[in-house]
């Protein structure tokens, strides 16, 4: 692998070994062997790693098979895939409902089968969905940029917004849910609320509107925790409608879709935003709003 990078005008001055260490997170290991190997070039020109790069540098980075061993996948099907966004450095996509993000075995095949033949290499997951839901899907294309995109996700810059369609009507247009988040004890599908031993966890909502007996909220994520929206919704006794785990009304799928998804590019300081649709999740919408009396909320 071979990256040119330039580097932004936001972006503060620093040393070619700080731009390595705290900024790419590359490992100590490989690190070495860009020194060594002498596969770092600014502007053209090997240089001491102690000097300054910054604004209008760029910089070359050649990685080795060694220092970034090739992972082999399973190819899935390429035409399954709608992208969102894509550049040399990482993908979007909106996933379909009932579809995993990965497998969890060597020979299933899920969406990050379908992404990588799509892009004609392995890719990463960077963040996952549940199976159950639809929505904006983030995967690395390369194992350099891997950790920097985990790294936003780990510090809350990136983004991800999500709709939910749930039981009940709130009094309330706008709160955050902050109930801790643990393991079932008897059931390893499920998580609940677990005050003690639970992980943090934080749901911000936003109701749009309802009717009599169900409402459309917007939920935007500050942590990450598996079934958070459905775990906080649920609890608040606003299970998600045709929540398989959670609730027994019936529907046509789970109501929850991740709408929107924004970051800020890692090397270009770029702001990205995208926004998926789902067919099954806005004609379900469409025929709810025909058989009840809508009200909406001003946002």
């Amino acid at each position: 692998m071979q990256f040119t990078i330039s580097i932004p005008e936001a972006l503060p001055e620093m040393t070619v070994k700080e731009l390595l260490e705290d900024y790419f997170l590359i490992p100590r290991k490989i690190r070495h062997f860009l020194r060594t190997k002498k596969h770092v070039r600014v502007n053209g020109e090997i240089v001491h790693w102690q000097e300054t790069i910054g604004p209008k540098d760029y910089i070359e980075l050649i990685f080795d098979a060694e220092d970034y061993p090739e992972k082999e996948i399973l190819l899935g099907q390429a035409d399954l895939v709608e992208e969102l966004y894509q550049d040399e450095h990482f993908i979007i996509v909106n996933k379909p409902e009932g579809m995993k993000t990965h497998g969890n075995e060597p020979t299933e095949v899920a969406l990050l089968n379908h992404v990588s033949a799509y892009v004609g290499q392995t890719c990463y997951v960077v963040h996952r969905l549940d199976m159950e839901t639809s929505g904006a899907v983030l995967f690395a294309k390369n194992p350099f940029v891997l950790p920097i995109l985990n790294r936003l996700l780990e510090d809350k810059r990136i983004s991800r917004e999500y709709l939910a369609l749930c039981q009940g009507t709130f009094t309330e247009t706008d709160f955050t849910l902050r109930d801790r988040i643990g393991r079932h004890r008897h059931d390893r599908r499920k998580r609940v609320v677990d005050p003690r031993k639970g992980q943090e966890a934080v749901t911000h909502v936003q109701a749009l509107e309802s009717n009599r007996k169900t409402s459309l909220v917007r939920c935007q994520l500050e942590t990450g925790r598996t079934h958070q929206i459905r775990v906080h919704l649920s609890h608040q006794g606003h299970p998600i409608i045709g929540d398989p785990l959670y609730h027994q009304m019936p529907a046509p799928r789970l109501m929850l879709h991740a709408q929107t998804l924004r970051l800020t590019h890692p090397f270009t300081l770029e702001e990205i935003c995208v926004s998926a649709t789902s067919d099954t999740f806005d004609t379900f919408l469409k025929k709810r709003k025909s058989l009840d009396k809508i009200q909406t909320f001003r946002v």
